[in-house]
């Protein structure tokens, strides 16, 4: 019952010190004004630039997975490391069973086998290499959207002898959409082996490294010219990115007996990854300077706030008001500043965020990537509440100094301030 009766207490004197703390920020409308602008400013910086990086994690993300990765590959093991050296001895069986068993697990789309292979591609007098893939364009139709078409047309099942290429190795061998092409590779028995082969379209990805060597056929192409059957990797596509680790883990129970590596894009994406460890210390860097922001603004506005009320805490203090009743206002002066300029400026920044959105960000290809894109602020609830904390958070450290130094004033030389 005691401790019941001191809760009490506590919340009614907690509300007492919130109420008597609004007030004076009500009271004091140019000051508060100040600091309410430099948090809801700060939030909103930060829910706009976290926004914009965000929306690039997942845009190359998503481009990443559906233009070359999938969501998971299940390999041979050892073939990532040494399969370059000896891609005949890394084939999967050209067994259907464990596919099928795969492609019924929740979330699943499709299971599609890919073979990769390198080799000479030839038009007229002109030959040079090729870094190429057999894909089976039925299974990875969901994927289309990412391969940016740039002429001709996609792959199709129902144009067995129809290829695509990368628009750098397209322009390096001087061909177009309709020509007709010759692909030399080594066969798995020893010699060369020929096929000829129109290119259907012209395709372009982020990365411009790759478009220059790359090409795409129908895995049946891929195998006739290296006369093998099986695949070098079984993708899978699933309806959910962030459904990727829970997959992996129902997929390796699955091929488990089969001695086979289940490997989540995200161990592949080298790329992908180094971007997003710079832009995460970027962020940081943007934190910092954010905080440092509010830290001294609102520090500022609290320490003139108490000179100019010096004579008013003396007499609380004459009245009874002890120290840490002084403490705990000015604190709450604070952490209501940071709450009140935390939500204006989320709302602002999700605001602008939608706006900006709707418009658009124009921006010119970055380093290594072939095409420009146009941006976007994805806002995320993570992201709003991290402003939030951060605005509340900061107001709280930076509301110490001046919470404590008007709790330790001596009440005589406060009475007596400015008389």
């Amino acid at each position: 019952m005691a401790v019941t009766e001191t809760y009490r207490a506590a919340i009614r004197t907690l509300s007492q010190d919130a109420w008597l703390a609004l007030r004076n920020i009500v009271r004091q409308k140019h000051r508060s004004g100040l600091g309410l602008t430099s948090v809801a400013a700060g939030v909103a910086a930060l829910i706009l630039a976290g926004g914009f990086i965000d929306w690039i994690y997942w845009a190359m993300r998503e481009d990443t997975i559906g233009s070359r990765l999938g969501h998971i590959q299940i390999v041979r093991a050892g073939y990532f490391d040494k399969g370059a050296a000896d891609p005949f001895a890394y084939l999967l069986p050209n067994n259907a069973a464990v596919p099928e068993r795969i492609a019924h697990l929740p979330g699943v789309k499709a299971v599609a086998p890919r073979l990769a292979l390198t080799g000479l591609i030839s038009h007229g007098d002109v030959t040079i290499s090729f870094l190429g893939e057999g894909v089976d364009p039925g299974l990875e139709s969901p994927f289309d959207r990412f391969v940016l078409i740039t002429a001709g047309r996609n792959l199709s099942a129902a144009e067995s002898r129809g290829i695509i290429l990368g628009k750098g190795l397209a322009d390096n061998l001087g061909v177009k959409v309709g020509d007709q092409v010759v692909l030399i590779a080594n066969r798995r028995s020893g010699g060369i082996n020929a096929v000829e082969v129109s290119v259907r379209g012209l395709f372009s990805t982020v990365t411009k490294a790759y478009d220059d060597s790359a090409l795409r056929m129908p895995i049946a192409v891929a195998r006739e010219l290296l006369r093998v059957s099986g695949a070098h990797a079984w993708v899978v596509i699933l309806d959910s990115t962030e459904r990727t680790d829970v997959v992996a883990d129902e997929v390796r129970a699955v091929v488990g007996a089969e001695r086979l590596d289940v490997i989540p894009w995200h161990r592949l994406a080298d790329f992908y990854n180094k971007t997003v460890a710079l832009f995460t210390k970027q962020v940081v860097v943007l934190k910092l300077i954010i905080s440092v922001i509010i830290i001294l603004s609102i520090s500022n506005i609290l320490t003139m706030s108490i000179l100019e009320r010096t004579s008013e805490i003396g007499t609380m203090m004459a009245l009874g008001a002890r120290r840490r009743t002084i403490l705990r206002r000015f604190l709450a002066e604070g952490a209501i500043l940071g709450v009140l300029g935390g939500v204006i400026g989320a709302i602002a920044g999700v605001g602008l965020a939608i706006a900006i959105s709707a418009v658009g960000i124009p921006m010119p290809a970055p380093p290594g990537m072939t095409r420009g894109f146009v941006g976007e602020v994805r806002v995320t609830f993570p992201l709003v509440s991290d402003a939030l904390v951060l605005a509340i958070v900061t107001t709280l450290i930076a509301s110490c100094y001046p919470a404590w130094k008007a709790s330790r004033m001596v009440i005589v030389d406060a009475l007596r301030y400015v008389r």
